[in-house]
């Protein structure tokens, strides 16, 4: 296995949601031993540590269907310059949440450097809401709509550009609960889609074997895996705030995680909705830590 270069960017938000906790999801992750584990692996672990987070914005006007929009753009436009630099760098970026709504940032840092990017979007949830679509108004439902260029303007364009992924290049695991104007999006987009009803007639390796054979046919160049610990049952991982019954068991987490390394694809990861206030003993935190490990190479023997 390759050894890498990897920097660890952290984003202390909950601006993306509305169940507060969530911003203590990098802090929660670090504590549960993420850079020991990867030094252990044999990587070079470089922490940047968090992402300033500004308190709320003194606005007048509220859009309830976009929730803070305006931190959630300072927080995805500070996020994204940073990946952009990394990548730079030519290094490894390593995201850890807070919402998922960082997916906005972190793609918008990924896409100038690839030309077809492909990403696998691990969660219960499809994230493909639209102002007009969201049944709450919360932005952590919307970032890969955002991301394949739709949605409100100023979060599609973040570092002048858009799409940052084409949407025939994304591929959601583990979808349980998806609202009826993401599955018409997804139908409209040709979005490729693994629900639990295929991981569980499939089996993970299935699924894993036609999503990397996907892309490769694809022919991406670079490969972004972005991971909502609630894509797991909550009996793994208690401490997220949009828990889903029925959903991806700890070991087929693993194998997924074992054979993206195995692909030699993966390019950048991102893993979110780590809130300790809802876990229990940092249990989320470190199954978040032990996936991590496996995706970047940690066997038994």
């Amino acid at each position: 296995m390759n050894k890498q270069q990897v920097s660890i960017i952290g984003v202390p938000t909950d601006y993306g949601q509305t169940r507060r906790g969530v911003d203590m999801g990098p802090s929660a992750i670090r504590y549960a031993g993420v850079v020991e584990r990867l030094e252990a692996i044999g990587h070079e672990v470089h922490d940047q540590g968090d992402i300033l987070v500004s308190q709320k914005h003194d606005s007048k006007e509220i859009d309830k269907q976009l929730l803070n929009l305006e931190e959630v753009i300072d927080i995805s436009t500070t996020l994204a310059n940073q990946v952009h630099e990394v990548l730079e760098q030519k290094k490894f970026p390593l995201v850890f949440g807070g919402d998922h709504s960082i997916a906005i940032g972190t793609l918008a840092g990924l896409g100038e450097h690839f030309q077809n990017l492909g990403v696998i979007w691990f969660d219960a949830h499809a994230d493909l809401n639209t102002p007009e679509t969201t049944p709450s108004g919360n932005i952590h439902g919307m970032p890969l709509a955002v991301s394949i260029g739709l949605g409100h303007e100023r979060l599609v364009k973040i570092r002048n550009y858009a799409p940052k992924v084409k949407p025939e290049n994304v591929i959601i695991i583990g979808a349980r609960s998806v609202d009826p104007g993401e599955r018409e999006l997804i139908r409209q987009q040709g979005i490729k889609v693994y629900t639990m009803h295929e991981i569980d007639r499939l089996g993970m390796t299935r699924v894993m074997e036609d999503a990397i054979a996907y892309l490769q046919e694809r022919k991406v160049d670079g490969l972004h895996l972005s991971l909502d610990l609630d894509g797991l049952d909550p009996l793994y991982t208690p401490g997220v705030g949009t828990p889903v019954p029925g959903g991806i068991s700890y070991r087929e987490s693993h194998l997924a995680m074992e054979m993206l390394q195995e692909s030699g694809m993966l390019t950048s990861a991102e893993f979110v909705e780590v809130n300790p206030i809802l876990d229990e003993k940092n249990k989320t935190a470190d199954v978040a830590v032990a996936l991590i490990g496996s995706l970047f190479g940690e066997t038994l023997v």
